[in-house]
């Protein structure tokens, strides 16, 4: 089955941090579930995961 990938962009400086420092600043996160409006991410390195609402986030948004 193909993969979805998701490209992400901070919003807040805590998800900033998590960017710079566990995501080495790469946009590109694989989706691994996605139910009621969200979606469960995981950034291409395996260092971080992380769940994100589809419409409107407040440490991530789209990039598309």
């Amino acid at each position: 089955m193909k993969k979805e990938f998701i490209y992400v962009k901070p919003r807040s400086r805590n998800a900033q941090d998590l960017f710079e420092n566990s995501m080495y600043k790469l946009h590109s996160c694989r989706v691994v579930w996605r139910k009621n409006g969200e979606v469960g991410l995981e950034s291409i390195n395996n260092r971080h995961s992380f769940t994100m609402r589809e419409s409107g986030d407040d440490d991530w948004e789209v990039v598309k």
